[in-house]
């Protein structure tokens, strides 16, 4: 270590090294910012949107944005130059950006998602002064929320009734879609939920800030079917644990003792409700929707906002009033209750 810190550190004296024996140090220092400012001007007239583009790509790559980021900078900001048929920076104004917008036949959303990566190039442009006025900044396109529905208690039940629980695979899921239903439990929370979060003398959940998205605990009461669920479903784990040598203590675990998701995008659980969802035309039976389905149920049940978002693991309001999506007439009728 000693000679690894030595080796780096240069003892030979290199200060004024790039100065000029005739300039004082406030001369260089004025001689390069005069220089800067020519340099800058030069850019300014004459930095091509390719080059411009290729300077912004490694800035990002060094500053450690994803690879797919940079490649959707890169195919739509040559896009738009192909277009609007300009090579300069400086010759770019709001009109080419409508142009660019109009030309396309993709749906509002798209168009939405384009333009933001276009408009964030250009801002970085400005940040390298490479461009003067923001005069992208007004253009946007009006998009409609599109409305994430919730699971509806029938079709949870007409799940609940189809499968065989029996089956150890058919318990676990029937179970996660409960609890998911009845406590608005995300996915990924469920995969690491553990026998001690559960208390089932008291049918509450103690879940600790580890497995929660926003870290803070929760707790969360159960009815009577969840805790008789559960029971069965932790007991029969502890055998299947057994047979197959595995020590972890996770409340949903494959038919062969471990871990029910590998990443994010591969859960067991999620796949399967999937499939069930297709198999008996079942509508909105998928983790992110009996979610949902649980914060409408409280609301309607009489909960307010503040308690339901508490419920959710949300950090504020604002994304629990999101999550519900209230419409303004849903709105004025509740308020109504109140006057």
């Amino acid at each position: 270590m000693t000679k690894k810190k030595a080796i780096l550190t240069i003892t030979e004296d290199l200060n004024g090294l790039f100065m000029g024996e005739s300039e004082s140090t406030t001369q260089l220092v004025n001689k390069v910012s005069r220089s800067r400012e020519r340099n800058t001007d030069r850019l300014t007239d004459h930095i091509t949107i390719e080059k411009a583009l290729a300077t912004i790509s490694r800035q990002m790559e060094i500053s450690g944005n994803r690879p797919r980021t940079i490649s959707d900078y890169n195919v739509y900001v040559k896009h738009f130059a192909e277009t609007v048929k300009k090579k300069y920076l400086e010759e770019l104004n709001a009109d080419h950006v409508y142009q660019w917008l109009a030309s396309m036949d993709v749906s509002k959303q798209t168009k939405l998602t384009r333009l933001k990566c276009l408009k964030a190039f250009l801002s970085r442009c400005f940040d390298n002064s490479w461009i003067e006025h923001k005069f992208w900044r007004p253009i946007n396109i009006k998009v409609d929320n599109i409305v994430k529905e919730g699971a509806a208690e029938r079709d949870v039940k007409v799940l609940l009734s189809v499968l065989n629980l029996n089956d150890y695979v058919q318990l676990r899921d029937a179970t996660a879609a409960l609890l998911m239903f009845k406590t608005g439990l995300r996915i990924n929370t469920i995969v690491y939920l553990e026998n001690r979060h559960i208390d089932l003398e008291n049918n509450l959940l103690k879940i600790d800030g580890n497995i929660v998205k926003n870290h803070d605990q929760l707790l969360l009461p159960i009815d009577d079917t969840l805790n008789r669920l559960l029971s069965v479903l932790i007991k029969q784990n502890d055998a299947i644990r057994k047979e197959y040598g595995h020590k972890n203590s996770y409340v949903f675990i494959t038919k062969q003792g471990s871990i029910i998701a590998t990443s994010q995008t591969h859960n067991n659980i999620q796949k399967r409700l999937n499939k069930y969802a297709k198999e008996y035309g079942l509508k909105n039976i998928n983790p992110h929707a009996l979610r949902r389905g649980f914060a409408k149920n409280l609301l309607e049940k009489g909960a307010n906002i503040a308690e339901i978002s508490k419920a959710l693991g949300h950090s504020n309001l604002a994304v629990t009033s999101q999550y519900l999506h209230l419409d303004k007439e849903e709105i004025a009728e509740n308020l109504r209750k109140f006057l």
